[in-house]
């Protein structure tokens, strides 16, 4: 079981914490964009000309396998790990408009290998779904509520979950590259002590180098206009699809702030912690981390030099 702990005297809400004694690295300046590695073997599919992914079936909408022996669980009636800090009604991600998402389907090539399903145990054993995506071998980036649960108000279920199984390029039952199990987390006191959801960003640790045989993405710290009108890509693990299975979107980010990104592209709860990536010169770059839903947008928190800095000391 992980142990709890907080920074007793943080420097601001970017302020690394960690559910291990020895606390979070240290963050230090970095450039604006890290990119990410494709992994063994295949090279990734060349992208649309819109800067999405080749999807058999996706348009996007005019403006406005490896064998494993792994024996997965159905995960079909586990909620999307947003409730815990959230509630049902609260903040639930959205489909804006007509449901575009199309399912992926071999995940064995990159980037989608390189995405994960999370299976999340809390601190009280309540199970929950959430979505993580690789940025070194060891370390994957997701929601700060798929890591520390705030405000559930369930005696026993806030703080730093229990463990979370880590199961990348999942296909419904199939586990291509296997699993890991995690009680290794990091986020920062904006969300750990204070919940305030412009900080709501966490890594997951491995003991194992699983990132090796996925590759991972890249992800940058890009101005407002590298991010308006550009394509928002979203590849996660949806609580209203089939257990397990991974779905794809992309639309256009429509809003930025100093800590947030907005884009109608569609979610589902399950997506939680999923990257909210542009394709720049054929890299996957984040440019946020998939949080929240509404009537008109969904948001994630923004990959800006804080955040930035951060994951790139949390990288193993």
């Amino acid at each position: 079981m992980a142990t709890r702990t907080t920074t007793k005297k943080p420097a601001g809400p970017h302020t690394a914490t960690s559910s291990e004694p020895e606390g979070a690295p240290s963050s230090t300046k970095r450039p604006t964009a890290t990119a990410g590695a494709e992994g063994p073997e295949a090279k990734a599919p060349k992208p649309g000309a819109d800067g999405t992914e080749s999807v058999a079936g996706f348009k996007m909408r005019a403006e406005s396998a490896v064998a494993s022996n792994l024996r997965l669980p159905d995960t079909s009636k586990l909620r999307d790990i947003a409730e815990a800090s959230f509630g049902v009604a609260v903040l639930a991600e959205s489909i804006i408009g007509s449901d575009d998402r199309r399912q992926i389907s071999p995940t064995t090539s990159y980037p989608w290998r390189a995405n994960a399903s999370l299976l999340i145990t809390a601190a009280d054993n309540s199970s929950w779904i959430g979505t993580g995506w690789f940025v070194s071998p060891r370390t994957l980036i997701t929601a700060g509520h798929v890591v520390c649960i705030k405000g559930s108000g369930v005696p026993g279920r806030d703080g730093w979950v229990r463990r979370i199984v880590v199961i990348p390029g999942r296909n419904g039952a199939a586990a291509p590259y296997g699993s890991a199990t995690s009680t290794s987390f990091r986020s920062v006191t904006g969300w750990t002590v204070s919940g305030n959801q412009e900080f709501d960003y966490g890594a997951i640790v491995l003991p194992t180098p699983l990132g090796n045989a996925t590759g991972w993405y890249g992800y940058g710290n890009y101005p407002d206009a590298q991010l308006v009108g550009q394509t928002a890509n979203i590849s996660g693990y949806p609580g209203d699809k089939p257990s397990g299975t991974q779905w794809y979107d992309a639309r256009r980010i429509t809003a930025v702030g100093p800590r947030k990104v907005y884009y109608d592209t569609d979610t589902m709860g399950g997506q939680s912690g999923s990257a909210v990536y542009r394709i720049v010169n054929g890299g996957r770059f984040a440019v946020a981390v998939h949080a929240y839903g509404g009537s008109t947008a969904n948001s994630g928190t923004r990959i800006n030099a804080e955040v930035f800095n951060n994951i790139t000391a949390w990288k193993a």
